[in-house]
């Protein structure tokens, strides 16, 4: 069964901490294939700072040399070519049909996000659609009680190994509490906006630091 690993986000700009989450899990998975999908209008987001094209550009940086004989990393722009608001759930609906019904789709996030996930658009559809990896980060506690009741009781049933995922095409989820990564890229806009490059460069790869010096990116 072909394993394809989902990462999906804002990426203004994309950090240390999205890589760290995308390689935990393929590495986790033995992942075929690493989707890397940037929002285009993320509905829970106000505006981006950079541009389409500007944040594309980085991602290939930060993730191109993840790419191997055992690793696709491969650009997916639906979200930024569709005209309206991004909702996860209709992605994975469009990679389900693209994929076929037999691959395992396992959509990536950090713990924050899933104690926001009974706010996503059918968030419940999400579980028939592919799987979910999930990994900690610090300052925010997985353990059922800090939950929301109803995504608790969704978990409770679906938390699975990460061979089980990777054997399952959808409805799994897998727990990872060993990423111990604490970045965010509005911590990482600050920085840059109050010109301490020196900050940002420790959660930063050189590669995208450097392009956004380049570019002149995130200045007041």
């Amino acid at each position: 069964m072909t394993c394809i690993a989902v990462l999906g986000g804002s990426f203004d700009p994309v950090h240390r901490g999205h890589v760290a989450l995308g390689q935990l899990f393929c590495g986790l998975l033995q992942a075929d294939q690493l989707r890397i999908l940037p929002a285009g209008r993320p509905w829970q987001k106000s505006g981006l700072e950079a541009g389409d094209a500007h944040r594309i550009a980085m991602l290939e940086l930060a993730f191109g040399p993840l790419n191997n004989d055992k690793l696709q990393v491969v650009m997916d722009l639906q979200e930024i070519e569709r005209a309206t608001p991004t909702y996860t759930v209709e992605t994975l609906r469009a990679l389900r049909r693209e994929l076929g019904p037999q691959a395992s789709i396992v959509f990536l996030m950090g713990a924050d996000q899933l104690l926001n996930l009974d706010t996503w658009n059918e968030w419940r559809e999400l579980f028939a659609l592919a799987n979910l990896g999930v990994a900690t980060r610090p300052g925010y506690d997985l353990a059922q009680q800090a939950l929301p009741p109803l995504v608790a009781q969704e978990l409770s049933t679906r938390l699975a190994t990460p061979d089980t995922v990777r054997a399952s095409s959808h409805g799994k989820v897998c727990l990872a509490p060993t990423l111990d990564v604490d970045i965010s890229s509005s911590r990482i806009r600050a920085a840059l906006h109050a010109g301490l490059e020196a900050d940002a460069n420790a959660l930063v790869m050189a590669q995208v630091l450097d392009y956004i010096q380049q570019h002149n990116l995130y200045k007041n």
